[in-house]
């Protein structure tokens, strides 16, 4: 079946809603055949009224959380289709009801704010008028600090075991002893090569839980935690602004929520871009984010990750910029600095604040006259640009600007 013809089976007003984002060039039928047919089936799908049968959000809660979009990773009518099915039933939620499916309502407030679906809605108000959600005050969702916590719960335990079979080894070596003398002398000669042993075993599960704090489960990154800060360190991703809201109790603050290709959905990220950046050009945007920082508290709203801006060499008020990754990047691809010694390194899992690695590195961050972010060196002054696997990350227009 065409898109056309599956567009033909939905009941208006929602048939109207679709067919005017149609009308707008960046709603799209698809960019393949493939896609054409996986958008055609999306919408015959909402013809069929699958999204509003009970469980029907769960289960679209659950196929929604690696995507931004419905097909692939560009907006269609698809996308359309199905906020607007979902438009009558999101909009009766009350907070704690659609706090419970935070994918979805992610989906459906990114789907609402777009510049063509809001055109076409207008002529049909009140049906598709923009739903408020609450999302500031949306339960805290830390997946991204628990991973190190899981690993500092069982290292004890590893520690632990580990001593046991020392312990069954001591058992066994008590010799009878034959008189009191040589039983004296026995107890003597066992008790200190076990405090030796317990000594030994220590320092090597501390040194394990060192090593595996610092490296995140790869190898280069420990090499890399041993000595001076790196920049490979720094764990860069390519991002995309799914949704994006002015800071409740802050007023130069925006609370995003970005896509970094993550199963557990999008991040919540808080920076300080209101008076710097309108909201209109960071809505739907593609940049590149810092992923390894520690979790922290923005006046109230945890962010967990930070958004790599280009600031003018002139100061903040001559302009601040994203960093863009290439054309065509995708949520959550690798972004390296160039250099043997950095390409193939892993980053570390996460920065330890009390080392100010990111400070450390940071003032050789800069942008080329090309444009080009990259990192100088400062010793050797050796230039190492900051890129995906399909090309280099750049500033719209500084030069010479500062990164962070």
């Amino acid at each position: 079946m065409s898109v056309e013809a599956a567009v033909l089976k939905l009941q208006s007003p929602l048939r109207d809603l679709v067919t005017g984002a149609v009308q707008d060039s960046s709603a799209e039928f698809g960019k393949s055949e493939k896609d054409k047919a996986e958008v055609a089936a999306w919408i015959e799908k909402v013809a069929l009224g699958e999204a509003s049968k009970p469980g029907g959000i769960k289960d679209l809660d659950t196929q929604l959380t690696p995507r931004t979009y419905l097909v692939s990773n560009y907006f269609t009518v698809a996308d359309v289709a199905l906020y607007g099915a979902l438009h009558p039933i999101l909009s009766q939620l009350q907070p704690p009801q659609y706090y419970a499916h935070p994918v979805v309502t992610r989906f459906f407030d990114h789907i609402q704010h777009r510049p063509s679906v809001r055109a076409a809605a207008a002529p049909l108000s009140p049906a598709f008028s923009v739903v408020e959600f609450d999302l500031a005050n949306a339960p805290a969702q830390e997946r991204k600090a628990d991973p190190p916590k899981e690993k500092k719960a069982k290292k004890p335990e590893a520690a632990a075991g580990s001593n046991e079979p020392a312990k069954k080894e001591k058992a066994k070596a008590v010799p009878a002893p034959a008189v009191k003398e040589e039983t004296k002398a026995a107890e003597q000669d066992k008790e200190k090569p076990p405090k030796k042993e317990k000594k030994e075993k220590k320092e090597a599960t501390e040194g394990g839980k060192k090593k595996e704090k610092a490296t995140g489960g790869g190898k280069p990154a420990a090499e890399e935690a041993a000595g001076e800060p790196v920049p490979s360190m720094i764990d860069l991703r390519v991002g995309h602004i799914v949704d994006i809201k002015k800071h409740p109790d802050a007023d130069g603050l925006y609370v995003e929520q970005i896509d970094f290709g993550e199963e557990e959905g999008p991040r919540t990220v808080v920076s300080g871009l209101v008076h710097y950046i309108p909201i209109e050009e960071m809505r739907d945007k593609y940049l590149v984010g810092v992923c390894n920082l520690k979790p922290a508290n923005m006046r109230g709203v945890k962010s967990f990750a930070m958004v790599l801006c280009a600031t003018s060499k002139d100061g903040k008020e001559a302009g601040i910029e994203l960093i863009q990754p290439p054309p065509g990047s995708k949520p959550g691809e690798r972004v390296y600095f160039e250099g043997s010694e950095f390409e193939s390194a892993t980053p570390l899992s996460q920065l330890n604040p009390k080392k100010k690695i990111f400070e450390t590195v940071q003032p050789g961050f800069t942008t080329l006259d090309t444009r080009e972010a990259a990192w100088v060196n400062p010793v050797t002054k050796s230039i190492h640009k900051i890129r995906t696997k399909d090309g280099v990350c750049v500033a719209p227009t500084l030069v010479g600007a500062s990164l962070s």
